[in-house]
């Protein structure tokens, strides 16, 4: 078995940043599963079905990821799927507590997954999903930092509203 990674998220929307972080990912993993979790504690705009089909079209160009939902701990997600290595993503140095945590928390409860740490490309640096869904619903134009499919599922999304 190669090496076999998990980048998990709430993934609402998925922006740039996380698409290039999952792009750099299958670089040094052998399999990369974009696991997004239901979080329903976060109000998401978009479905957890949505998230994973956006997700995956936005993916589908790259032969060694894989897009699925999941509900439950991402520790328990990781061991079920046989994936020793779970890839975060490091926007600023304000991420680095929060993230430092849910490491050492996931090795507390899981000794067996490792938490690697990816920073951004530059230019997706200060791109945050929250920033996104804001823009997008005050009618900003939000293409510079999203896929066109993102774009076109947040067009739609708020066209509704």
């Amino acid at each position: 078995m190669g090496s076999r990674a998990m980048y998990p998220g709430t993934f609402d929307p998925f922006t740039n940043g996380h698409n290039d972080l999952v792009r750099r990912a299958c670089r040094i993993f052998d399999h990369v599963v974009v696991s997004i979790a239901a979080n329903p504690n976060k109000a998401p705009l978009f479905t957890l079905d949505q998230r994973v089909d956006i997700a995956s079209r936005v993916l589908a160009d790259v032969p060694n990821v894989e897009v699925t939902g999941y509900t439950g701990l991402t520790v328990d997600f990781a061991r079920q799927h046989g994936l020793n290595v779970i890839v975060r993503g490091l926007r600023a140095v304000s991420d680095f507590e929060f993230e430092f945590q849910l490491a050492t928390m996931s090795r507390h409860l899981n000794g067996e997954v490792e938490t690697v740490f990816l920073t951004p490309s530059e230019q997706f640096s200060f791109v945050s999903s929250t920033l996104i869904r804001e823009i997008a619903s005050l009618g900003g134009n939000v293409r510079e930092f999203v896929h066109p499919i993102v774009a076109e599922a947040l067009a739609d999304r708020f066209a509704k509203r």
